[in-house]
């Protein structure tokens, strides 16, 4: 089988693909490439995991394999966000970080995220050179029978740290002074005690939900969309919550509901963290979104005089612009963030408490916040719709990016990008993407128009050129 590195890391359902077997080939991999990077030179790796069924145990595997290899290993004493992880690679200057998770995908799935020596998601010219020493492996692989010395792997903690790095980026005292009162739902991931304990350990009043591991997810993926959020929203009207927060499986994506109970789209939340951080903290610099993101952004970046750069969907791209030094703000609709000062790794901790800063700070409720952002930047809805991947709807998609149609409906295509997939602008800042997932075997189809009536006849139209 051919194990691949897709948008944010390998993913596999668990017993299939994804095995101990599999898990040992592609981390002695790693191995082989950090050895041939970084030479006879100590070499050090921090490795992590989410709260799914046997992350902790592909952990502890990975580690002694790495300490074989005379890799100094630093293994997380329990499940911890993603960013935690990149929090530590930086601190202690490792050469990077293995982390075991499937983000969002459904439970059946785990994955293997590797981050590099900045604590940033590899990028495609490292996980290539991993995929190839994996190929190489691969036939009749056996793991080096060399026992690990046991001071190859120490145990280390990783919420301290982090929760100390927050600190002094979110105002904390806006939110006590305004008598903040958030629900937080941390979806049986990695973000309990991490989210909910620097909100309590700071004076805010927070309601948790599922603040404890749960394997299965309460039955459904560990993804911030509406439909998994109805306890938030419901724990939001009847406590009288300013904020409902939510953080993925790995606590790296964001989902907000706001004061009435109403799920906000992570596009909306972009464009009014944006606008945020530009008037109320005067911030300065370039402004990045994948080419999935809402042209809101655009619409601020132009309105200040911002630059504005587009990336491939991954944050990992992102994240390069951010070391780069080139942009102050990023964001990707998949409820990823990167702000400046902060880390090369999304943070849904981060975003949520910074949506909860905003409110606090501006003594304006969510509802009014983008209600304003819409009367001064236009009105947009968006949404996206996936197929299964098929060879035949692959072709299709390949024979689209080729030769793309000039109208979309009764809309003009006015440009055209195919950097990621095939992206039409259309009259009006209107926009439909096609592009083959980088996690699942689907083709996602993604528009913003100004209506939800209009976003599901482009989506209907978009898919129904690959059908």
């Amino acid at each position: 089988m051919m194990i691949r590195f897709g948008t944010s890391g390998w993913r596999g359902v668990m017993g299939e693909d994804f095995t101990f077997h599999n898990v040992r080939v592609v981390v002695q991999a790693i191995a082989n490439y950090l050895r041939k990077t970084h030479g006879d030179g100590p070499v050090a790796v921090i490795v992590g995991h989410d709260t799914r069924f046997l992350s902790d145990r592909y952990a502890i595997e990975a580690s002694k394999l790495l300490a074989r290899n005379a890799i100094q290993v630093f293994l997380a004493d329990r499940d911890a966000p993603s960013q935690a992880l990149a929090c530590q690679i930086i601190k202690r200057a490792c050469q990077g970080g293995i982390n075991f998770t499937a983000s969002f995908n459904p439970p059946r799935y785990n994955g293997l995220k590797f981050n590099v020596e900045t604590g940033a998601p590899a990028l495609p010219v490292v996980t290539d050179a991993i995929e190839e020493e994996v190929r190489r492996l691969m036939p009749g692989f056996s793991p080096l029978a060399v026992p690990p010395r046991d001071e190859a792997i120490v145990r280390i903690d990783l919420q301290a740290d982090y929760l100390a790095h927050l600190q002094n980026k979110i105002d904390f005292a806006a939110m006590r002074r305004a008598r903040l009162r958030v629900a937080a739902d941390l979806l049986y991931g990695t973000s309990r005690e991490y989210l909910d304990e620097i909100l309590e350990e700071n004076g805010v009043e927070v309601e948790g939900l599922h603040g404890f591991v749960d394997p299965y997810f309460g039955g459904v993926s560990p993804s911030c969309t509406e439909e998994n959020l109805a306890e938030l929203k419901a724990r939001v009207v009847q406590s009288k919550c300013h904020v409902g927060l939510a953080t993925d499986a790995d606590g790296d994506r964001f989902g907000i509901i706001d004061e009435a109970g109403a799920f906000v789209h992570p596009n909306i939340i972009l464009a009014l963290l944006l606008d945020y951080v530009v008037r109320n903290k005067g911030w300065r610099g370039g402004v990045a979104r994948s080419i999935t993101t809402t042209h809101l952004l655009d619409r601020i970046a132009r309105r200040h005089d911002l630059p504005l750069l587009k990336t491939k969907v991954g944050f990992k791209y992102m994240a390069d612009l951010f070391l780069q030094g080139r942009i102050i703000f990023g964001g990707e609709e998949s409820a990823c963030i990167a702000v400046k000062d902060h880390l090369p790794e999304k943070d849904g901790i981060f975003a949520g408490l910074l949506v909860a800063e905003m409110i606090a700070a501006t003594g304006r409720s969510l509802g009014s916040l983008r209600e304003d952002l819409f009367r001064e930047y236009g009105t947009v809805t968006s949404g996206q719709r996936t197929v299964p991947l098929t060879p035949e709807r692959a072709k299709k998609l390949k024979a689209l990016v080729q030769s793309p149609p000039s109208k979309l409906g009764r809309r003009k295509v006015v440009a055209v990008e195919t950097i990621d997939g095939l992206k039409l602008d259309l009259e009006g800042d209107r926009w439909v993407v096609l592009r083959m997932s980088g996690t699942e075997p689907l083709i996602r189809c993604y528009a913003e128009a100004e209506t939800e009536e209009e976003v599901k006849a482009i989506l209907k139209k978009g898919l129904g050129a690959v059908r």
